[in-house]
């Protein structure tokens, strides 16, 4: 009798590969989801839910990501200190005028596991406001994402 196993992926079998994502004119939602997809590694038919076996993402232009309807003014974004009286509030225009790379790591991560797996997995994220970065000797390779 011949018996059937599926071969699960570890972690030193992982290829890894560099891709670029452009944010200009994006939805932030949309772009998290696919982002947050392709750092799992769900895009690769080798894909094994307990191993990071993902690509690395760079997200350029992220200063012009958008939001639909009326988030852009109503979106808040909240931080606690753990001392009485510390919960901080930011909006989202605020945020996005000091430090829009926060905007799509903290969208992507809250679509990642949390757990150290996810967290690993958020590491092999890197966002720039524009359209520059310094990973041009990974090689990598621009994708378009759906719409």
């Amino acid at each position: 009798m011949i018996t059937k196993s599926t071969h699960y992926t570890k972690q030193t079998e992982a290829q890894r590969n560099w891709v670029i994502v452009d944010a200009d004119g994006a939805i932030l939602g949309r772009l998290a989801t696919q982002v947050a997809a392709i750092l799992r590694g769900k895009t690769k038919p080798q894909y094994t839910p307990n191993s990071d076996c993902g690509d690395f993402v760079i997200v350029i232009n992220a200063d012009k990501v958008q939001l639909t309807g009326n988030k852009a003014e109503t979106k808040t974004y909240y931080r606690h200190s753990g001392y009485n009286g510390g919960l901080k509030a930011e909006t989202f225009r605020t945020a996005m005028e000091k430090h829009p790379e926060q905007v799509i790591e903290r969208a992507v991560r809250g679509m990642l596991p949390k757990t150290t797996l996810g967290r690993a997995q958020l590491k092999k994220l890197k966002v720039y406001a524009g359209a520059e970065h310094p990973h041009a000797a990974q090689n990598p390779v621009k994708i378009e994402l759906e719409a």
